[in-house]
């Protein structure tokens, strides 16, 4: 029997004229380039059910591309590639050798047996498969790989030109890394030559990637190996119903009685002759590869609408998912700022050391001399300056400023806690949380000394809001500075009441009728209106520094989602180009063609 022939040393073959493209094959490429750039710009970030599917969906869609579609669409005519896949055990490599008359795969009882792929072709067509241009991201060798990333290829004579066999992996190996190279090998060929066992034929697993090679249109032939005497009566009629129940009734048997090997651990000639007949049949006819080539090639086509649909879907999910989770964050810190803005309302912070502070300061008569004179002012200055007390204005203010920080420290703090236990119940918030590498159930650590810094800006605004408010009143401008001050708390302290500027009931009985006077004061230098709106405007100024302070802690949440890298845009631009491409592939005349050989040979049934 011929001995195999090594690529490296095989002379330049004679190039068959190539045959004409189909019109719109051009198009075609274009629209699956496009469609795969797609895919891989897509991410699924988020921790859900469907992302893991569909990342290995699109790694499957963008290697079947790269490994097969845009190579094989580039030469329609080029030799037809047999991939041969089973379950362990199933006699491929010894089938493979049979076929080409020579032990170019290593067959054996350890299992796995063949660990990185063979491809065994004739010399003349062996520029073609050693260019990596079908399975781009294997190396090319002559002798036997390593790894899982080469591909040895081997050429030999015994061969008919045209057809090239490729001894894939178990495609239930024990080994992770050879059944996913078995799955990616299946899907870059032209036709998959099935093998299985009189014992084996029903498993699970190779029943799936047959269901799955249906639904995309590859062709198959399937091979029933080592079948005992007797058996095959038994066997065929459930094997077959269970193709036809799969859509593979037209699929080509084989059937290979059990026997013993010969010479070089060949398969009698007799019992493998009907199918090399049947391959090198199929080389020959020009016809009938490219009835198979485009019978896979369309039937992979027609499955990438449905393929990236799933796609599109996973896409829209994440988008709605970080949707729900931002909505939860949104409502966290939505109720916080409503629980500080009616804190700020209700006079819930005139109570304890403000209300202390307002009473020590009208009690004394302070806010009345503040509006009247100047000498008073500068006399009490002079006596805080003497015994180190700042005077009851500053005390007030301080004790006002010291009560919104702790309002608004609370409110983030409970809306931190309230964000994080909404995204702990979904495994996406949950996954986001786990890798954000920040405590985010806590408020930042330097809110305190921002929120003290949102209180001395603003009770700085109420100040410019009086003076601004004050105009050309030559009523005010005749007062001293202590009256801006005076009257600046006068409204700061007006902000913190739902219903009037001053405080009343027993802020009123206690400080007895100094605020009165203090407000009468206040009115006939601004009017009764222009003081509460002086009001209004703090407590709206206020509100806005509180919001923008809790959107900055609500922003630690969304920054967190954000950097997961959702895209809105997804699934519309994965819906789009696959829509170019179910145009593209109508618009390209690939069906037709006599199919797979239909030949009446012993041991074959259809």
């Amino acid at each position: 029997m011929p001995a195999p022939a090594d690529s490296a040393a095989v002379e330049p073959a004679s190039v068959e004229p190539r045959a004409v493209e189909p019109a719109g094959v051009g198009a075609l490429i274009t629209s699956l380039t496009a469609l795969r750039e797609t895919i891989a710009g897509v991410r699924y970030p988020l921790a859900l059910p469907e992302a893991g599917e569909a990342t290995r969906a699109a790694d499957a869609i963008r290697d079947q591309l790269d490994d097969y579609l845009l190579p094989r669409l580039g030469r329609l005519d080029a030799p037809l590639l047999v991939v041969v896949g089973g379950s362990t055990g199933a006699g491929k490599s010894t089938l493979v050798n049979s076929l080409v008359q020579a032990p170019v795969s290593a067959a054996g009882v350890l299992r796995p047996t063949t660990r990185a792929p063979v491809l065994v072709c004739h010399p003349q067509d062996a520029p073609w498969f050693t260019e990596a241009r079908l399975l781009p991201g294997l190396v090319r060798t002559t002798n036997r790989p390593a790894g899982h990333d080469s591909l040895q290829v081997i050429s030999a004579q015994g061969l008919t030109p045209g057809l090239a066999f490729l001894d894939a992996p178990d495609i239930d190996s024990v080994v992770d890394a050879n059944r996913a190279l078995a799955v990616q090998l299946l899907a870059a060929a032209d036709l998959w030559l099935f093998v299985t066992t009189a014992a084996r034929y029903a498993d699970a697993v190779p029943w799936e990637l047959l269901r799955n090679a249906s639904t995309r249109g590859t062709a198959v032939a399937l091979v029933l190996d080592r079948v005992p005497p007797g058996a095959a009566d038994a066997i065929g009629p459930h094997l077959t119903g269970m193709l036809r129940a799969n859509e593979l009734g037209a699929a080509p048997l084989f059937v290979l009685p059990e026997t013993q090997l010969e010479a070089q651990g060949l398969l009698p000639d007799r019992i493998v002759s009907p199918l090399r007949n049947w391959f090198a049949e199929l080389a020959k006819s020009a016809d009938a590869r490219s009835a198979v080539v485009r019978q896979t090639v369309d039937g992979a086509l027609a499955a990438l609408g449905p393929a990236v649909d799933h796609l599109a879907e996973a896409a829209e999910e994440q988008v709605n998912v970080g949707a729900t989770l931002a909505a939860g964050v949104a409502a966290a810190y939505g109720d916080a700022e409503a629980a500080a803005n009616q804190g700020v309302r209700d006079g819930t912070l005139l109570r304890g050391e403000v209300l202390a502070r307002w009473q020590e300061l009208v009690g004394t008569g302070e806010l009345m001399r503040g509006l009247q004179a100047r000498v008073g002012w500068l006399r009490d200055r002079l006596t805080a300056a003497v015994t180190g007390r700042p005077d009851p204005g500053e005390r007030l203010q301080a004790a006002l400023g010291s009560g919104v920080v702790t309002l608004v420290t609370n409110a983030a703090a409970d809306a931190a806690e309230r964000s994080v236990a909404a995204w702990r119940v979904h495994p996406a918030g949950a996954g986001l949380l786990e890798t954000a590498g920040a405590d985010l159930g806590a408020p930042s650590a330097d809110l305190r000394e921002r929120t003290e810094r949102l209180v001395r800006d603003w009770q700085r605004g109420v100040l410019e809001l009086v003076r601004a408010q004050a105009g050309d009143k030559r009523a005010f401008a005749r007062v001293s500075a202590l009256a801006v001050n005076a009257t600046g708390l006068l409204v700061m302290t007006g902000v913190f009441v739902a219903t009037s500027l001053i405080p009343t009931g027993l802020e009123v009985a206690v400080a007895g009728g100094t605020t009165v006077a203090a407000q009468k004061v206040l009115e006939a230098i601004f009017g009764d209106q222009a003081i509460r709106d002086l009001a209004e405007k703090a407590r709206q100024d206020l509100s806005t520094r509180i919001h923008e302070l809790l959107a900055g802690e609500a922003g630690r949440f969304l920054s967190v989602l954000d950097s997961a890298g959702g895209d809105p845009t997804a699934a519309d631009r994965l819906r789009r180009v696959a829509a170019d491409v179910t145009a593209a592939r109508a618009a390209t005349p690939l069906a037709g063609g006599t199919g797979l050989p239909q030949l009446t040979l012993d041991g074959v049934q259809h």
